[in-house]
């Protein structure tokens, strides 16, 4: 039985992947305190997103990672970005082309929004990479070679399997960078579309700043209880 003075832990990011925003308040309605940091995705973008994300932020006061992936000419991103930094938002991410964060930080100038970068989807694997004509490689080649040109375009972090993380933390760019880890699982949950994963503890000890966790917490009968499982995993390492 979880302990429900637990208080919050950001680095647990739960991600409302449900199909619109009033799913999404209910379901935050039900964490209450026990999270205080959550992600808002594309898919939910014209289900009220940007509306959910500002009654969260400023009404209840969560902290919000907005997770648009956005990739096309550095003109657009950089509109893009400045338009959403309007939001007070706390992250946004980008596809990982040095470009593509040079101009995202640009377009987040003056603002303390941090600007994250994918680096490759954590529900590919080298198969979906040859499909994709992705250059031949190891994946955590790839992904720590793509972190390190993001981190010199600018990224303030990167969005990168806790399979690689250990990995990039070791990089001379990632002093006093973020790096996010979706693909969290706790032992015994449904790996669902995810390829590459580990536990929440063992993100955080390969140098996670913050975790993604979305279906084994909203899809949990008790999705209070699965979070603050989750934290008391991460304070006990």
């Amino acid at each position: 039985m979880t302990d429900q003075t637990l208080p919050a832990d950001d680095r647990l990011i739960v991600a409302l992947d449900v199909p619109n925003a009033h799913e999404g308040l209910l379901l935050a309605n039900r964490l209450g305190d026990a999270v205080s940091f959550y992600k808002i995705g594309l898919g939910m973008l014209t289900g009220g997103g940007l509306a959910l994300a500002t009654e969260l932020k400023l009404d209840q006061g969560k902290r919000i990672f907005l997770d648009m992936k956005l990739f096309d000419i550095g003109a657009t991103v950089e509109a893009a970005v400045r338009g959403l930094a309007q939001f007070d938002l706390d992250f946004l991410t980008v596809h990982g082309d040095p470009y593509v964060v040079n101009a995202a930080k640009q377009g987040a100038a003056g603002k303390d929004m941090k600007i994250l970068a994918v680096t490759i989807l954590t529900s590919l694997d080298r198969a979906d990479l040859d499909g994709a004509l992705i250059k031949p490689g190891d994946i955590a080649d790839l992904v720590v070679e793509r972190a390190g040109r993001a981190f010199e375009a600018g990224a303030d972090g990167v969005i990168a399997s806790p399979q690689e993380a250990a990995l990039i933390r070791a990089l001379p760019e990632a002093a006093g960078k973020l790096i996010v880890t979706p693909g969290v699982r706790p032992a015994g949950a449904d790996l669902g579309d995810q390829k590459r994963i580990a536990t929440p503890a063992s993100a955080v000890a390969a140098g996670a700043d913050h975790i993604v966790v979305g279906r084994p917490i909203h899809r949990a009968g008790d999705p209070r209880a699965a979070a603050e499982a989750i934290v008391a995993e991460l304070r006990a390492r």
